[in-house]
């Protein structure tokens, strides 16, 4: 199993063993969607990751569909959502000829944008993939004056005869935060094996949100909590 494949492998049992409930989030995504877009039939999943939410989502939408840069990830969710049409692509530049009444992006996924001109161009990317009326649906990161440096994440699950530890470290570089994760899997015929990552995460301001949302056309709101305590962007394009 390749590194990359090995981190996928465990990311969704992480986190629902944190108590994670896709299920529930699926339903405030089309609850919001659809008290601006009450007919709304579409919907497209960007940075779907491994394809949970768009599996609870596909039972709230007629059709729904997904983009992810990483091919890993897309291929766990490709199994998940036989019937979706998924597909390999950035969300700084995509472009599927096709329309949708809801995007959704969350997970903080607009936070691995390095600068204001990468958000720019994604918000621009949504407006056009938008049918007139359509809702935009993005969970920021942390903001520069809500990000706590120096936080420590710790998970444990213990799951299909596996035990699965998780260990983060955050601190701030510059205006991003850097994020230092380790995973231990233990199994009784596998041993123990160690998997490291690190990623940079964009502080960007709420404002900074806030006018790529206008650039692209959108009226928008910023409401809290959202499913992670980071807030949700929902804008609507005319």
């Amino acid at each position: 199993m390749m590194y990359a494949d090995a981190i996928a492998e465990v990311y969704d049992l992480i986190y629902q063993g944190k108590g994670k409930d896709y299920a529930a989030e699926a339903a405030e995504l089309e609850a919001l969607a659809r008290a601006r877009r009450p007919h709304a039939r579409t919907l497209l999943d960007v940075a779907c990751g491994t394809g949970l939410h768009l599996r609870h989502l596909a039972g709230l939408f007629d059709d729904v569909g997904g983009i992810e840069l990483a091919p890993d990830m897309l291929s766990i969710a490709q199994q998940r959502n036989p019937g979706a049409a998924l597909h390999l692509g950035d969300m700084r530049t995509f472009d599927l000829g096709h329309r949708y009444d809801v995007i959704t992006c969350m997970f903080s996924s607009v936070g691995h944008l390095a600068t204001t001109a990468e958000l720019d161009a994604t918000l621009a990317r949504f407006a056009a993939h938008l049918s007139p009326g359509g809702v935009a649906i993005v969970e920021p990161w942390w903001f520069p004056e809500t990000f706590t440096p120096g936080y420590v994440g710790a998970s444990l699950v213990e799951v299909d005869g596996r035990t699965i530890s998780r260990v983060s470290h955050s601190v701030r570089e510059g205006g991003a935060t850097r994020i230092t994760v380790h995973y231990l899997v233990a199994s009784p015929g596998g041993g123990v094996r160690h998997f490291d990552e690190s990623h940079l995460i964009t502080l960007f301001e709420r404002s900074d949100y806030e006018r790529a949302f206008a650039r692209a056309g959108f009226t928008t709101e910023y409401l809290t909590p959202g499913p992670s305590g980071r807030g949700l962007f929902v804008g609507v394009h005319p």
